[in-house]
């Protein structure tokens, strides 16, 4: 049947505004996605790629960065730096109905740096104080030495020949962090499988980059493609398996006065800090209070999870080097924690101990709870060396030096 020449001039004519509206769509499109490449890598020195962070769950709309100068990556400064993004996703999502949020945050620094490493204090939070679930952070895994959070991912790479600003640099780390994602982008209040993927690759790629910039001989290998949820916590002291389980083995927990939870992660040998977190759960502690307060002059009852507790870290190789004991009096200076050393903080509960492992110093720090340090201080020492020696044991470490007798006096 022959189409009648106006119908056929009519579907013409639609057809080609379709395709006029189709190329102006596809142009605007190509125009975003250019722009949002633009301001990611303007912001980032061209270090973090700009692929990835597009790839994000928050990273649809319009993308920008901070125009502001802690914002933007800036090598030449010779200092830690960051990057940070902005997209309307992350706004319209969030319920904000003023334009782009701050979603994504990209991180580079070198080491040595010139900021210390801070010793968990008396006063620190090793579990969620309104009673929620813990979620401690986890080895990367595949090879890296890497670290995982419940919003970012931060790894290291050692970096023979790299140097910056004349300066040589014996390692470098870089970090991918989302920033406070709303709940449309968690899982169960965590971040999912498809962003902690995309952080992983991100951190490495970003790292790599940095490495090329500054001359490094090595490069990360490409990260696990399944990056496991974050473990719920804390959990009973006998199921203790990972960074805890000499606790567990050391039937510890059998002791009124101790610990009976654990806040721990899986073990990885390359990681430079490395923890295990000590707590007593609220009728342990309720209960110790109760049978020890007539005692004690100055014991203050414990009215939220956690709140007594022992925290562990083992700190590998720059960044034990320049680690500082925290102070809660204020008008003192954070004393060194000296490898090669061993003692005990003058002002707080906080010891450390230090060996050798492949040539590279560790320090190992144990810090108690206020109040709680002075019911358990003295029956430390056999706590603290069981965690030094198996973290020793296991990492291959020699020369080991452990606090004397008289430090673990009673408060």
């Amino acid at each position: 049947m022959r189409v009648p020449d106006g119908v056929r001039r009519s579907v013409n004519v639609l057809l080609c505004l379709a395709a006029v509206v189709a190329i102006g769509w596809s142009g605007r499109e190509i125009w975003r996605v250019w722009d949002a490449r633009r301001q990611i890598d303007e912001a980032c020195a061209g270090l973090v790629p700009a692929g990835r962070v597009l790839a994000l769950s928050p990273a649809g709309g319009r993308i920008t960065h901070r125009q502001a100068e802690e914002g933007v990556i800036d090598l030449g400064a010779g200092t830690a730096q960051d990057c940070e993004i902005f997209s309307t996703e992350a706004g319209e999502k969030n319920g904000e109905d003023r334009g782009g949020r701050w979603f994504f945050t990209g991180a580079v620094g070198v080491l040595p740096a010139d900021r210390p490493t801070v010793a968990d204090g008396p006063l620190e939070d090793l579990v969620d104080s309104g009673g929620g679930p813990t979620h401690p952070d986890q080895p990367l895994g595949g090879g890296i030495a890497g670290r995982v959070t419940e919003s970012d991912v931060v790894v290291q790479l050692p970096c023979a020949g790299g140097r910056l600003n004349g300066r040589p640099v014996k390692a470098l780390w870089a970090r991918a962090s989302l920033q406070s994602p709303a709940p449309r982008f968690t899982d169960g209040g965590q971040l999912g499988a498809h962003d902690r993927a995309v952080l992983a690759e991100t951190a490495v790629l970003t790292a790599n980059n940095l490495a090329g910039r500054v001359g490094c001989a090595d490069r990360l290998p490409d990260p696990p493609a399944d990056v496991p949820a974050l473990p719920e916590g804390p959990v009973p002291a006998a199921r203790a398996e990972g960074t805890c389980a000499w606790y567990r083995e050391g039937g510890f927990a059998r002791r009124p006065e101790l610990p009976d939870q654990v806040v721990e992660s899986r073990t990885d040998d390359r990681l430079w800090d490395e923890r295990c977190g000590l707590v007593l759960g609220e009728s342990r502690a309720g209960a110790l209070y109760l049978a020890e307060a007539d005692d004690h002059e100055y014991l203050i009852r414990p009215d939220s999870p956690g709140q007594w507790f022992v925290s562990l870290h083992t700190y590998a190789g720059e960044d034990a080097k320049n680690v500082l004991l925290t102070s809660t009096d204020l008008r003192e200076d954070p004393e060194p924690a000296t490898p090669g050393r061993a003692g005990r903080s003058s002002e707080d509960p906080i010891w450390w101990a230090s060996s050798v492992c492949d040539g590279e110093p560790q320090i190992h720090t144990m810090s108690l709870a206020l109040s709680y340090h002075r019911l358990v201080t003295p029956r430390m020492e056999q706590v603290f060396r069981a965690y030094v020696e198996d973290v020793t044991a296991r990492r291959h470490c020699t020369d080991l030096v452990f606090p004397e007798k008289p430090a673990f006096r009673a408060d």
